[in-house]
């Protein structure tokens, strides 16, 4: 008896029911899930309130209009939530779907503090449909040049790469943070 080969079939991706499940307030159900992710940094945290905001964008530049992001990042001494010293009402998480119209997506928290010897900076992870395994990538701010110039992360990266991972300053508070899927413009993402 022969064996004939198996043809190779479509990878499993995180679309497109991920909204349903991660995110069903965007989805347009009434229990939210999303919303246990809505407030990464309470009224009374202490720190400097800030937004950052951005698109996912394909290859071609076009907006990924289902994207999910989520946002981890430590208060504004750097303490990771659940730690002993971290600020009370501060949760460190969030979670938010991009538009569907414009792939836009956005947090309001507090700008971080350095994590060790790392620079302040905001860990991301995005799901969306086409996309086989979560993707994690990191925003540093393009104002604070001095601690990105000795951060870890950064310095293992070329060069030519960090700008890729730097979020820039867009008015009084906030910053705009695009992420590239693939092209000339790819941000880095971390294989963790």
């Amino acid at each position: 008896m022969t064996k004939t080969p198996l043809p190779e079939t479509a990878s499993q991706t995180a679309g497109p029911y991920v909204h349903i499940g991660l995110a069903s307030e965007a989805a347009g159900l009434e229990r939210s899930l999303s919303a246990l992710g809505a407030c990464i940094a309470g009224p009374d945290v202490p720190g400097e309130r800030m937004v950052i905001e951005g698109q996912i964008l394909d290859g071609a530049g076009v907006p990924v209009t289902d994207a999910m992001v989520e946002l981890w990042q430590g208060d504004a001494t750097g303490k990771l939530a659940g730690s002993e010293g971290c600020a009370s009402g501060f949760h460190g998480w969030g979670r938010t779907a991009a538009d569907f119209e414009t792939g836009r997506w956005r947090f309001e928290t507090i700008k971080p503090g350095p994590i060790g010897n790392q620079a302040p900076h905001l860990a991301l992870w995005i799901v969306a449909r086409g996309i086989n395994i979560g993707l994690h990538t990191r925003a540093y701010f393009d104002d604070a040049a001095e601690a990105n110039a000795v951060d870890p992360v950064l310095l293992s990266l070329p060069e030519d790469r960090r700008a890729s991972l730097l979020a820039q300053k867009s008015g009084d508070r906030g910053y705009r943070f695009d992420v590239h899927l693939q092209g000339n413009f790819e941000t880095v993402f971390f294989d963790l």
